[in-house]
């Protein structure tokens, strides 16, 4: 690992993994992964099957370590799956993968489902995180119905509609046009009050974090400011 690591004292806003290492089907997923992150902006990168996505789903428990321990904001998560899935919230690539209700509003209220909220506090936020994802006047429109970019906006705002601490976000504008990955980026990197892990292929977004991961099969090569770990990682593939 570089000696430009960045260790941030411990904190609320913490990310700890300590010797993780994961194996799927007698394969070895990750390998050895000890970091501390408490940046706000966190980008990650490397190429398909680096271990990077293995990586972001260990954080919030959709996949457990083979050895190691992984706490996010001081929650263990292999012990306090509950409380981390509560601070947690995940966009995934394809935004189809999280859209579940028929209907737009449906689906974002289903995020709040069990939050013990008053019935006019959810259709509150529901319709505050609408409005400010430019989906407002598609409340009621079939989901199936959306552009590309409008579905991943939903998915964005059904994770963000429970307020998470914690946002990781597995390369949200790879499926989009240059114009809606734009969009995404920008709200994601400049208008999101959460702590945000970035996996991406964009290195000129993932140049705009706080702090770059670089892993490289299974492995953490590298953490350190974005444009230097970027440049190595471009340096790799010349």
């Amino acid at each position: 690992m570089s000696t430009a690591e960045e260790r941030a004292a411990p904190g609320s806003n913490e990310i700890a993994l300590d010797g993780v290492a994961v194996e799927l089907d007698g394969r070895r997923i990750l390998e050895d992964v000890t970091v501390r992150l408490a940046q706000h902006r966190i980008a990650v990168i490397g190429a398909n099957g680096s271990g990077k996505s293995t990586f972001a789903r260990v954080l919030d428990g959709l996949v457990r370590p083979t050895r190691g321990t992984v706490r996010v904001h001081g929650l263990d998560v292999a012990r306090e799956l509950s409380r981390v899935r509560a601070e947690v919230g995940f966009v995934f690539t394809n935004p189809d993968a999280q859209i579940l209700m028929p209907t737009v509003a449906e689906d974002v209220r289903l995020s709040l489902r069990g939050s013990g909220l008053a019935r006019a506090e959810v259709d509150a936020r529901v319709d505050a995180v609408l409005r400010q994802h430019g989906l407002g006047d598609h409340a009621d429109a079939p989901a199936y119905s959306l552009s590309g970019g409008q579905k991943q906006l939903l998915a964005l705002a059904s994770v963000l509609v429970r307020e998470p601490r914690l946002v990781i976000a597995d390369e949200p504008t790879t499926l989009l046009d240059l114009g809606n990955a734009r969009r995404i980026g920008r709200m994601l990197i400049d208008d999101l009050d959460a702590q945000l892990v970035l996996l991406t292929h964009d290195l000129e977004l993932a140049e705009r974090c706080d702090v770059a991961l670089r892993f490289h099969e299974g492995r953490l090569v590298e953490v350190g400011q974005p444009a230097d770990v970027v440049r190595a990682y471009r340096r790799e593939y010349a």
